[in-house]
């Protein structure tokens, strides 16, 4: 199997194709060039998104090798209990479109905000830096471990279809990343998401469907997969606390700066209804395909030693390289290789946006004026920084994609997700209320994922998240919180 990646890859045609596939991100950065003025254009695109590009590119950038590759491994070892990773955030996410995203969109451009911690700092009217600096910190731990999964990741993916070592894949993945975002910042990673999430569902929908015409029918598939276990079939297989855990995976999704940036930057935040059809229909589609993947792919290649390293996480690369032609092999596997990166682009402009925008020009340099070429310059001096360091990450990595990603996504969730929706639905929130939760959120996720979760089983995102929501509003209302009334 590993010896039929390389061979495919080193056809002509398909050579060819993934490597235009993955060039393709920076001609989009050139275009972005032309329409990134200044601080706002390049961290949200000066919100003048549609909502086509803001659905697609929320669910592009939440996804990508958490779910091409993460996913489709997680269903190939445990079978349909994989459903429930996907019940959560997709309902989440709807819902986020529709009312957090459009509420969060309409306060942030009254505040003239644009990032999520210039929004706390006035929200709360915190000339202190209490917030922005606690913000800082929280976003600095886990965005790092998140960008340095995306990089593991893709350099994976990279080193497995064109047989090169870990070091040259992560170089190069860092390289296609840094150019195209210090061209184009937001613009060029928003437009790139959309094509990346369309390369994406081609992938994840005709790879099962070709597989299962393999295998001879979802009857035969289905018989195949019975034998090998009935538990496999089971969606009710998991533990009690692996099953919650799943399921709550969608309470992170509030927290996620990287996604709910999106809301902010759209033109007309009463079409972000039309950005929930467009997105859910394609988290829907997504999940469902690399689920498929996992099943197909247990029954194809039974024997997980089959695969390139004995990972499970490998799987599509492997089907893809049976089952396609030498150039929809070229495409699909480029665009899995863009859009694992689609994560690590927008979460490294969150790292950018975090240390120019919230760090040097509101903390260190405030008291100063800057112009806005020097905002933009050191912007992108930060992304290359960022994502030098990134890389160092990358490479110093050992766990799997799939569970690396999850605690960054948990940490992220516990912190900024109860903050958030506290902050917007209850005028009774305070500073200290805040700050209190976004401490409390980040210390338990980090404390439950090394001394509870092999003990309870319980993923480190549920306690976190309920623990945030507890603290805000007990400490807001001993710092001065009242139903219904504003308080900083």
């Amino acid at each position: 199997m590993v010896e039929n990646i390389y061979d495919k890859l080193s056809d002509p045609v398909a050579f060819i194709v993934f490597v235009l596939t993955l060039l393709l991100p920076v001609a989009v950065g050139l275009l972005a060039l032309l329409k990134t003025k200044n601080q706002s254009d390049f961290f949200i695109g000066g919100r003048s998104m549609s909502s086509f590009v803001v659905g697609l590119s929320a669910i592009s950038s939440g996804r990508s090798s958490w779910l091409v590759l993460g996913l489709s491994g997680v269903a190939y070892v445990s079978g349909t209990s994989a459903i429930w990773a996907i019940v959560g955030y997709i309902v989440v996410e709807a819902w986020q479109f529709v009312y957090l995203g459009r509420k969060l969109r309409d306060q942030t451009q009254e505040m003239d905000s644009i990032t999520l911690l210039d929004y706390f700092e006035s929200r709360f009217n915190d000339k202190s830096g209490l917030l922005r600096i606690s913000g800082v910190v929280i976003i600095g731990i886990f965005i790092t471990a998140y960008v340095a999964a995306q990089f593991n990741a893709g350099a994976k993916s990279l080193a497995t279809a064109m047989d090169l070592s870990m070091v040259v894949s992560l170089v190069i993945s860092g390289l296609l990343i840094m150019v195209y975002m210090v061209l184009g910042g937001y613009v060029a990673v928003a437009y790139n998401d959309v094509v990346r999430s369309v390369i994406m569902l081609i992938g994840l929908i005709v790879l099962p469907v070709v597989g299962i015409i393999q295998i001879g029918g979802l009857a035969i598939l289905n018989d195949m997969l019975q034998q090998l276990n009935p538990a496999y079939l089971d969606p009710f297989s998991l533990g009690v606390g692996a099953l919650v855990g799943f399921v709550g995976i969608g309470l992170g999704s509030p927290g996620q700066p990287h996604i709910v940036v999106r809301y902010m930057s759209i033109k007309d935040p009463k079409k972000l209804k039309y950005s929930a059809i467009y997105g859910t229909f394609w988290n829907i589609l997504l999940g469902l395909g690399a689920i498929s993947i996992g099943l197909v792919g247990r029954i194809l290649v039974p024997d997980v030693n089959s695969l390139p390293d004995a990972d499970p996480e490998m799987i599509y690369l492997v089907l893809s390289s049976s089952y396609f032609s030498p150039a929809l092999y070229g495409l699909l596997i480029g665009g899995v290789f863009a859009a694992i990166l689609s994560t690590a682009d927008s979460q490294l402009l969150v790292v950018a946006s975090t240390f120019a925008r919230d760090f040097y020009e509101k903390l260190f340099a405030r008291k100063r004026v800057i112009d806005e070429r020097r905002k933009l310059f050191v912007s992108r001096i930060v992304v290359v920084v960022a994502g030098i360091v990134a890389l160092i990450l990358a490479y110093m990595a050992k766990d799997l994609v799939f569970w690396l990603v999850l605690f960054a996504w948990a940490g992220l969730g516990a912190a900024f997700g109860p903050a958030l929706i506290m902050s917007l639905y209850w005028k009774g929130a305070t500073k200290a209320g805040i700050f209190a939760g976004m401490l409390a959120g980040s210390l338990i996720t980090i404390g439950w994922r090394l001394w509870l979760k092999e003990i309870t089983g319980v993923y480190e995102l549920i306690p976190g998240f309920f623990t945030a929501l507890f603290v805000i509003l007990i400490v807001s209302r001993l710092s001065g919180g009242r139903k219904g009334k504003a308080s900083s």
